[in-house]
């Protein structure tokens, strides 16, 4: 059988992808099996290196969990702070006005090309040249800055292009029917655009994430990596040990994060369903009505 993508394989690709896939195995098969080679030989898979994280509280208590919590609440305040910072530059990328899609242009593109290291070191010494932050609330300070001006200037890109994916008409058509400019972004484009940049606004949160090591690496902020190197010198130098519990420990974050993006966007897709109702005169002039005394946008995005 065929399809509009490929046509059907025949007997020889069959045998071609059996033999393809019996080969591939037999290489990962044969790595693994030198790593674990080369591990056993290092002295890596001796059980005293292993022990503590399965007998005793002690490294989870002392070393674990406080980079854990270093970690969640450096991504944690990064995300609070660049998710809504990245949409308002989005936004006004798309702006009508020129005095606020330029500017927001160039901060986009200007923080966007640096790297997030450059701007945690920057942090650091700006904190402690012009501020009165005290030398241990530094190293966190420095990492939320810099992940926060790089990872805004990616959603930012990232929200612009999700309401530019979406079809001209949808915009056209509110306008048709009454809605101003920030109306129609509120009420039409974003909640329509978030369905459809849900994946890249989680991948772009599992970089925070994974950043803050850069924090534990080169500002000796104690994250979660951070955490390792000090328990693995504290418990014989059982590096490979302390670093593939932290690496499983990231695995897991990454992916709880990811499979709650799933679980979301799929309640978003159910619940905006069209019903097949229609907005009518009275609806707009309700809408209409909810704006009194509001701010009343006049650029793309309700860009004043």
């Amino acid at each position: 059988m065929s399809s509009v993508l490929y046509d059907a394989q025949g007997p020889r690709a069959k045998r071609r992808n059996v033999v393809f896939t019996a080969v591939f195995l037999v290489v990962l098969a044969a790595l693994l099996w030198w790593v674990f080679s080369t591990l056993n030989d290092k002295g890596q898979l001796e059980w005293f290196l292993w022990k503590p994280f399965f007998t005793s509280a002690e490294p989870w208590s002392t070393y674990i969990w406080p980079g854990l919590q270093n970690t969640l609440k450096a991504a944690a305040l990064s995300v609070v702070i660049a998710l809504p910072l990245g949409a308002v530059f989005g936004i006004a990328r798309l702006s009508d006005h020129a005095w606020i899609r330029v500017p927001a242009g160039i901060v986009v593109e200007f923080f966007r090309a640096i790297p997030v290291l450059v701007l945690m070191i920057f942090g650091l010494a700006l904190f402690a040249e012009y501020t009165n932050v005290s030398s241990d609330d530094r190293p966190l300070y420095a990492v939320v800055t810099g992940l926060v001006l790089y990872n805004a200037s990616v959603l930012a890109e990232i929200v612009r292009a999700g309401i530019l994916s979406l079809p001209k008409g949808q915009a056209e058509g509110a306008m048709a029917i009454g809605l101003r400019k920030n109306q129609v972004m509120r009420l039409i484009l974003l909640p329509q655009a978030v369905t459809a940049m849900l994946p890249a606004i989680v991948s772009q949160l599992v970089v925070i994430v994974k950043d803050t090591a850069l924090g534990g690496a080169v500002l000796t902020f104690p994250e979660l990596l951070a955490s390792a190197n000090t328990m693995s010198g504290y418990y014989g130098a059982n590096v490979i040990a302390s670093l593939t519990v932290v690496s499983v420990l990231f695995i897991a974050l990454n992916f709880a994060l990811t499979s709650f993006a799933s679980w979301l966007e799929a309640r978003l897709r159910r619940s905006k369903r069209s019903t097949g109702a229609v907005l009518g005169a009275e609806d707009v002039e309700e809408l209409n009505a909810a704006e009194v005394g509001g701010t009343h946008g006049t650029g793309a995005g309700g860009a004043t």
